[in-house]
């Protein structure tokens, strides 16, 4: 990795500004011929006649929907800045949900505005980085200029794609200093907006802002369907993916399962839509397990749950639990079968106008029915729901709402949630469990050690429901045989 010049990030620099040398660059600085020979000779590489963005007629509706339900309030939504993972290296970027989708840009530093316009209305507008300064050397400079980290578009480019009037958000912080009237900000992404607005805004005034976006996420638009359909169907495949490495991975560890699903998600999504979980053997207890440092046994089983995030930022969520060696043993087999029975069930109560728990209590009601038969809860099975006996073992909710963020519309008020009603368009997961900790004295010893997920993205429809991730086979002697295939 090139190592020689500043990791000044270009916003802050103002055109003429000196460039200050790295502490241990191996150049002790820019001559004046250097810098002149660096500000000519490059060809005009302006984009034009570009088309917008596939989701742009989408977010155009969706500022007009902010727009009606605060009327006369300035909203300022900004994508957030990079963040430092060590000394001068950053964390790759991802733009803060809120923003990419109201504008479906993800650069850095972005910031929507929306400035009231009328007695109702906002004139929308992104403020963003533009191209780097070719005169000052910016662009070569600068430890985040073009070409060290890449082109950005220009101004009028990002006009064309977005669709939205483009300034320059170098100067956005002081415009909001000396702006009046009342303010909104999503809070959390951007400190140097935060700051320049600290006299202007409330705390109860931001969070009705996250609270709208967040509930205004939960019926996804046409466009939002096929990008989730989109992402379970590159999930499945890089299930498929991990299911050919099996052996590699017993020779290695969980990482090369980890590494093996993230090329999938690389080559056609983003990136993965969250830390995979690539438990194997008791780590499957273990509801988050990412560490993935684990060995991989034969005789064991393999809870994965991953997913694959698209470009456009919508990720999938879904977990199976296979058995590594190819067959479920008779005790695996019985746990898997419980917990896939308690999906269908859960599955099946997806559907418009029930209520958001009703999934969720028919999974759970199965998975206590199990347990009191199994002799590990003493019924009847109204009693142990009551009281909440079956939690030992299944842990978790039995779902939620799914889309830009894996767990979407956390902020959105319980009654509009999880005390609410399904609608068609919305997205939710289905994913009971089942885990027998390898220290749980009160199970036989059979049962410890074992952890079973399987979580399917289920999209509410007119009529019912449609399983997004369905391309993954569900019951433990689909799972065997779909594996056998996959092994040849």
């Amino acid at each position: 990795m090139a190592d020689e010049l500043t990791p000044e990030t270009p916003e802050e620099e103002q055109p003429q500004k000196k460039h200050k040398q790295r502490k241990n660059g191996l150049y002790p600085g820019v001559s004046d011929e250097l810098a002149e020979s660096m500000r000519t000779g490059w060809a005009d590489t302006e984009l034009h006649g570009l088309e917008p963005i596939a989701q742009a007629a989408h977010t155009a509706a969706r500022r007009a929907a902010l727009s009606a339900r605060f009327p006369g309030d300035r909203l300022v939504v900004p994508a957030g800045r990079l963040k430092t993972r060590s000394n001068d290296t950053e964390y790759p970027f991802r733009a803060s949900t809120e923003y990419a989708y109201l504008t479906g840009d993800q650069t850095e530093n972005g910031v929507l505005v929306l400035e009231p316009s009328g007695e109702t209305g906002h004139t929308a507008t992104v403020y963003l980085l533009p191209r780097s300064d070719r005169e000052n050397g910016e662009f070569w400079l600068s430890g985040q200029g073009e070409l060290w980290v890449g082109r950005r578009h220009s101004l009028a480019e990002a006009e064309q794609l977005l669709g939205i009037p483009a300034k320059d958000v170098r100067k956005l912080a002081d415009e909001l200093t000396e702006a009046e009237g009342p303010v909104r900000n999503v809070r959390g992404h951007d400190s140097l907006i935060e700051s320049a607005l600290t006299d202007k805004v409330t705390k109860e005034r931001d969070e009705e802002l996250r609270v709208y976006l967040s509930e205004a996420r939960a019926v996804k638009d046409e466009f939002e369907i096929g990008e989730l359909q989109k992402a379970c169907d590159s999930t499945v495949r890089g299930f498929e993916d991990v299911v050919k490495v099996l052996d590699k991975a017993e020779a290695t560890s969980e990482r090369y399962i980890e590494g093996t699903f993230f090329l999938r998600a690389r080559v056609e999504g983003n990136d993965v839509g969250y830390g995979s979980i690539c438990a194997a053997g008791p780590h499957a207890c273990t509801l988050h397990w990412v560490r993935n440092d684990g060995d991989v046994r034969s005789g064991d089983l393999l809870l994965l749950d991953a997913g694959v995030e698209t470009h456009s930022l919508y990720t999938a969520d879904v977990t199976r639990t296979l058995p590594i060696n190819g067959t479920y043993t008779d005790i695996q087999r019985k746990i898997y079968d419980a917990v896939y029975e308690s999906q269908e069930a859960g599955i099946a109560a997806v559907k418009p106008g029930a209520k958001f728990r009703d999934f969720h209590d028919a999974s759970q009601h199965v998975l206590a029915e199990k347990l009191v038969e199994w002799g590990l809860l003493e019924g009847p099975v109204e009693r142990v729901l009551e009281l909440g006996l079956q939690r030992r073992w299944t842990l978790h909710g039995t779902g939620h709402m799914l889309g830009m963020d894996v767990h979407d519309c956390a902020a959105a008020r319980t009654e509009a949630y999880v005390d609410g009603t399904l609608e068609p368009g919305m997205c939710l997961t289905v994913e009971p469990g089942l885990y027998f900790q390898a220290d749980d004295l009160t199970v036989p010893e059979e049962y410890r050690g074992i952890g079973v997920r399987i979580e399917d993205d289920i999209l509410v429809t007119e009529d019912g429901n449609r399983n997004l991730s369905a391309g993954l086979p569900r019951a433990s002697a689909d799972v065997e045989a779909w594996m056998a295939r996959l092994k040849g």
